[in-house]
């Protein structure tokens, strides 16, 4: 097992699962964070909901171990591809064998993503801790601290050009995940390749909507 999980086809089934377990985790924490437009009151029960369990531990246990699966085998395979490819080709690819502005970037993407989640951890979960009452339940005021955070018009653009940026790496990421595992072949390529556009037109869409949100509208 470790050999085939320490060669390039094992890297890849590994890159792609652990891509599958953020991308299904930023979809849930899209739609748990929508619920700052029903109420304050909503959402922090939500995030109440998430955070005073031991299944929290569980979940980032399982998030940190897949981001740093994740990493590490993307950095690994972009090594062993560029040792296998020393010269660039005298002629660009075309056609299928084209190589996308996205495919190309990914390792920017996924970098300046990671120093995104970083601050965004920085700023929400280790960030100021406001207090208010929900049917009785003492917990923690996260929408108060996201009304805070986003009346800050510098802090407002970072975050929706950093999760544009999630977008385009989902946009390819997502379907890349599905061909690591066998997923893209034949004739549901097509399929796969317009629903990972779409769920990262969605995820993107969710996200940028609460800042600008709470930006323009809540004062």
């Amino acid at each position: 097992m470790s050999g085939f999980l320490g060669s390039t086809v094992g890297k890849k089934y590994l890159m792609g699962i652990s891509g599958l377990v953020w991308a299904g985790f930023v979809l849930a924490h899209m739609a748990g964070n929508l619920l700052i437009f029903v109420s304050h009151d909503a959402y922090n029960a939500y995030g109440h909901a998430l955070t005073s369990g031991n299944i929290i531990y569980v979940a980032e246990a399982v998030l940190i171990l897949a981001l740093i699966t994740h990493v590490y085998t993307a950095v690994s395979l972009t090594a062993a591809n560029k040792s296998a490819k020393p010269t660039k080709y005298a002629v660009a690819a075309s056609g299928k064998k084209k190589v996308t502005l996205a495919s190309r970037t990914m390792a920017i993407q996924g970098s300046l993503i990671l120093v995104f989640v970083i601050l965004h951890l920085i700023t929400f979960k280790y960030g100021t801790h406001y207090e208010t009452t929900v049917n009785g339940v003492v917990m923690r005021d996260l929408a108060k601290l996201m009304e805070e955070v986003f009346q800050s018009v510098g802090y407002v653009a970072w975050y929706v050009v950093a999760l544009l940026l999630l977008g385009f790496h989902l946009s390819h990421g997502v379907g890349s995940s599905f061909q690591s595992l066998g997923l893209m072949e034949g004739t549901y390529r097509n399929l796969w390749k317009k629903l990972s556009y779409a769920y990262a037109f969605v995820v993107a869409l969710g996200f940028i909507a609460q800042p600008l949100y709470l930006f323009m509208f809540a004062h």
